[in-house]
């Protein structure tokens, strides 16, 4: 673990040092592309540095989600999918190292170019990259992908479409793409867009495909089996055409992976423990030391591993929905958090294992610091300090109880904010002014166990300041359907990070998200200061503006007090058959997106 926290360490570090370099765009056609400076390997790599090149293929695995599915095109913004489906079927021009901040290298394409001030980029397809019907993958197939996605897809596409000016062949296998906007991330996220048939979806529906129209894509696998909202079946392509790609050595190995659904964790750990999964992620660390003692743990036959990471904690809690009163005043936001009983919740569920997320960047370096803003960022917010929140740029905190199960102290202090909102309690119920109670639901999906426990502990401290709280739990397609048409008023709330924030961050929180049906934008964030900060990050071109930016941006939104903070995981627990097997060298990302099982494999003896 210590060599993989100072390999961490050392990767962030050299990207600062990469930042405060100049950039000086690249000479000609490049194997790879970086946020800043050069990627941080050569032109001739063998394959990742987390990734085992000779790793025996073979071998198959069953793994499980909850709820279910109802769609197999992951592009849309209709119907549920599985998560895991982009990692396995489809691929982009380029592929995301993650044992970088951000770089990627030729996947789908050969090489990319840029100019200095990144206002075009352009691409070289490889001549032997085919979908797995066996058609070649054509200069055709990515500008129609392009316009397809930015257009029929799902919302987060769009903006990229936005910012295309034009999009041109200049060559048999090869394309440019200029930008209308001075957006360094760009030419970067132009390379991580799917690419799709031409010849499945010209004139044909996309937005609203039948289940059975299964996008045809380049990646590893295909689907060979499904049966809706019951499993998925993946099998490995024996004529993958990138089989031989450095992204691509030593990678999905794994010949068959089955995805089941369950109704919810508790029976799919009873499945695992059953052996009818092969793997497994545990997120409670209580639940880890005290529940994985089953026989096949005893037995060897099922192997705990925690893999660690130095990644952002990103934001897990409850949402709340500012669209809606009472959430709409920040008194009551702030009210909410302090009725929060953190450290007897925590200690309750988790044995108070795992520690608070302090803010949206916490664990790591990109986090706002304690105290008040350093002045470079209040400079750059001075601009709207009438409109920021109390703590702001003064240093905001959350709440620390003393751990008793009353909370007398943050019971109070919420009392006198929401006193302050013109709620005060009246034989025994919150009510405004007019007589109108406070009231409000906690939306929930029905596979979220843990997140019921979370709220029912919750309920009794809302209950004690006379609010009327009714938890709803519903199919995880209604929820979906919700949350994305933002019909709720208090909800859960997951958004990952990473050391590289960039464009998404405006799907995340920017104005003009806060309005846009499937958005990440649950809350309904509109801050002129966070458009601001996530504009001064995106144009950013030394090490100090890019901190700055970010910085102040996870302070206006942590002092926005928009979400209820739960606990952060530091490292990935996950129990798996003991075949299963996987490279000594970690990313920096540690367990990242597919880390299992796309460099797992199974041993053969």
């Amino acid at each position: 673990m210590n060599t993989v926290f100072f390999r961490a360490v050392r990767h962030i570090l050299t990207v600062w040092l990469l930042i405060l370099v100049p950039f000086t765009g690249q000479a000609g056609p490049q194997h790879g592309i970086s946020m800043y400076g050069a990627p941080a390997l050569p032109p001739d790599f063998v394959s990742l540095p987390y990734a085992n090149p000779t790793a025996p293929k073979g071998g198959s695995i069953t793994l499980g989600n909850t709820g279910g599915f109802d769609s197999l095109n992951p592009y849309v913004h209709k119907g549920t999918s599985p998560w895991q489906l982009p990692f396995f079927t489809h691929e982009s021009l380029m592929g995301r190292s993650w044992d970088e901040p951000f770089a990627l290298y030729g996947l789908l394409a050969e090489s990319v170019e840029v100019p200095d001030d990144r206002s075009w980029v352009a691409f070289t397809l490889r001549e032997n990259a085919r979908f797995s019907d066996g058609t070649p993958v054509t200069v055709d197939d990515v500008i129609f992908s392009y316009e397809l996605l930015g257009t029929e897809g799902h919302p987060k596409y769009h903006s990229l479409q936005s910012q295309i000016a034009s999009i041109q062949q200049t060559g048999p296998r090869s394309l440019r793409i200029d930008f209308n906007t001075d957006n360094r991330e760009l030419a970067l996220l132009a390379g991580m867009r799917p690419i799709l048939s031409k010849a499945q979806w010209e004139g044909k529906e996309f937005a609203n495909a039948p289940l059975a129209e299964i996008p045809l894509g380049t990646g590893p696998y295909v689907i060979s089996g499904y049966e809706a909202g019951r499993y998925v079946t993946l099998t490995r392509n024996p004529d993958y055409w990138g089989a031989d790609v450095p992204f691509r050595r030593g990678t999905n190995n794994i010949d068959t992976i089955k995805l089941d659904f369950y109704g919810d964790a508790s029976v799919l750990f009873e499945a695992f423990k059953a052996g009818e999964i092969s793997a497994v992620r545990e997120f409670n660390t209580e639940s880890w030391t005290t529940d994985y003692d089953f026989p096949a743990i005893g037995r060897g036959d099922v192997i705990k591993t925690s893999i660690p990471h130095s990644k952002p904690s990103g934001m897990t809690g409850f949402v709340m929905n500012t669209r809606r009163a009472p959430f709409d005043d920040w008194r009551v936001r702030e009210a909410m958090i302090l009725a929060f009983n953190f450290e007897f919740i925590n200690d309750t569920l988790t044995g108070g294992a795992q520690p608070r997320i302090s803010s949206y960047f916490s664990n790591s370096v990109l986090a706002m610091q304690p105290g008040p803003a350093p002045q470079a960022e209040a400079d750059l917010l001075a601009p709207f300090a009438e409109a920021l929140l109390p703590g702001t740029l003064e240093g905001y905190a959350l709440p620390v109880s003393d751990g008793s199960a009353r909370n007398r102290k943050g019971i109070a202090a919420a009392l006198d904010l929401l006193a302050q909102a013109g709620w005060t309690p009246q034989d025994g119920v919150m009510r405004d002014a007019a007589g109108a109670p406070l009231a409000f639901t906690i939306l929930l999906a029905q596979d979220s166990s843990e997140n019921k426990a979370i709220a029912d502990l919750y309920l009794a401290a809302l209950k004690r300041l006379g609010i009327e709280v009714r938890i709803e739990t519903t199919d995880s397609a209604q929820y979906t359907a919700r949350t994305t048409d933002f019909d709720f008023e208090m909800t859960t709330y997951r958004v990952a990070l990473s050391l590289s924030p960039g464009n998404e961050q405006r799907f995340y929180w920017g104005s003009a998200s806060a309005a846009q049906p499937g958005s990440r934008n649950l809350m309904g964030v509109a801050s002129p200061a966070v458009d601001a900060t996530i504009d001064a990050m995106l144009s950013a071109t030394s090490e100090d503006g890019f901190l700055t930016a970010v910085r102040a941006l996870d302070r206006v939104l942590t002092a926005g007090r928009y979400v209820i903070p739960f606990w952060q995981y530091t490292e990935t627990h996950i129990a798996h058959v003991r075949q299963m097997r996987f490279p000594d060298t970690l990313p920096v990302y540690g367990d990242g997106p597919n880390f299992m099982p796309e460099v797992w494999w199974i041993d053969p003896s």
